[in-house]
């Protein structure tokens, strides 16, 4: 019997439904996604605005957060090293947390102690004496004694020495290891290349950089030598890689900048120089105003100029290719100044001045206490105060 159909009833197509729910969820999704973007730029706009206002905003007192106090004698002085700070006085070099704690202690017996630091080596020698003793972060790495009298010492980042040593008319830079043995030595006279006035080191110890300084006739010259020690200078005489004059100028200053560059400070002008192995000059800046004092890191190149159209003195910043970012009339005369990350911090007894290197006076005050190293703390607008007996730690506020 054949079966009868039911006119009224159809096979329903399924419709598009599953494709209309997936691009309805699709949709759902991304205003969520949206929403949940939108909320999350106006958060970091809000973080970035707070942040930039705390950076550019300026600060007219400075409070004590905490100290870590320890009865000491008024003959030290400090460095910051690493993650601690180094003290130094003629009896002895003592490495101290951040908490004033001491770490190690190494005694010593220097008449005029005088330091140089790397990130993760520094030498402490005797001015006018014959010691110099290498250490890193877990103490006395090696002592060197010199046959003639200290004038000056630069170290590299493994604890390579290099000295100048007096000798009358002809003196010595020496080069040593951390252990005293001596690696390389330079005769100097004032007749051939003049006297070394200035020295420094790459972090990696291969190239070292001496300032001469000589007369001609009644002009004073100086003269820059690049000395590699590298495979670079093997070939070299005297491992000479780069030697230029500069007339009527004393270049007085030399210092490193990170791997590729290094800076030759003159009276009036700085010259910049590119390349590790090879340097070349880059670009040479004259300055019209008298020279107070020179700070430096791998990023920036910094001057306290005398003002010269009334009283008082100018900051002057650079980036590491010789551009200048700014100029900034300062008030007062400050002996120590450093450059710490993105600020200028100057002190001179218990007066303080911190400029941003956007040229903002972010505080200028008085801490209360005579400051012999400061420089920044974790957090925001916080600074390490070291003073005679006390580790400060201090935030500044309106």
């Amino acid at each position: 019997m054949a079966q009868k159909k039911t006119p009224y009833l159809k096979l329903v197509k399924p419709p598009d439904d599953v494709k209309e729910i997936k691009k309805k969820t699709r949709k759902i999704n991304r205003k969520k996604a949206e929403k949940v973007l939108s909320i999350l730029i106006l958060v970091i706009l809000a973080i970035c605005g707070t942040w930039l206002l705390m950076k550019n905003q300026t600060y007219g007192q400075a409070r004590k957060a905490s100290g870590y106090t320890k009865e000491l004698s008024d003959t030290n002085s400090f460095a910051r090293f690493a993650n601690g700070i180094v003290r130094y006085n003629r009896d002895g070099v003592v490495f101290l947390n951040r908490k004033n704690e001491e770490q190690w202690i190494q005694p010593t017996q220097l008449q005029n102690p005088i330091i140089e630091v790397k990130e993760n080596a520094f030498a402490v020698a005797d001015s006018g004496g014959n010691n110099i003793l290498v250490f890193d972060r877990d103490g006395l790495k090696g002592e060197i004694e010199t046959t003639l009298p200290i004038e000056k010492i630069a170290i590299s980042d493994q604890g390579i020495v290099s000295a100048i040593l007096r000798n009358e008319g002809a003196p010595k830079i020496i080069s040593y290891d951390a252990t005293g043995n001596i690696l390389v030595e330079q005769q100097s006279s004032l007749n051939s290349t003049g006297y070394p006035g200035a020295l420094d080191m790459s972090d990696d110890g291969n190239t070292l950089a001496v300032s001469y300084l000589y007369t001609q006739g009644t002009a004073v010259q100086s003269r820059v030598i690049y000395y590699n020690f590298g495979e670079t200078g093997q070939s070299k005489t005297d491992n000479v890689v780069a030697s230029d004059e500069y007339d009527g100028t004393v270049m007085a200053e030399v210092f490193f900048m990170g791997s590729d560059r290094s800076v030759i400070v003159g009276d009036a002008s700085f010259v910049i120089y590119s390349g590790r192995e090879n340097p070349k000059q880059m670009k040479e800046v004259k300055l019209t105003q008298e020279i107070k004092s020179v700070f430096h890191s791998d990023k920036y190149i910094g001057f306290i100029l005398l003002n010269q159209e009334k009283s008082g003195y100018e900051v002057c910043l650079y980036d590491r290719s010789g551009e200048r970012i700014f100029t900034r009339e300062i008030t007062g005369d400050y002996g120590n100044v450093r450059m710490d990350g993105d600020e200028i911090i100057m002190f001179e007894g218990s007066r303080c001045c911190i400029i941003t290197v956007t040229g903002i006076i972010k505080f200028q005050g008085d801490l209360m206490v005579d400051v012999l190293e400061m420089f920044r703390a974790p957090g925001v607008n916080r600074y390490y105060v070291m003073t005679v007996n006390e580790l400060r730690i201090v935030y500044l506020t309106k």
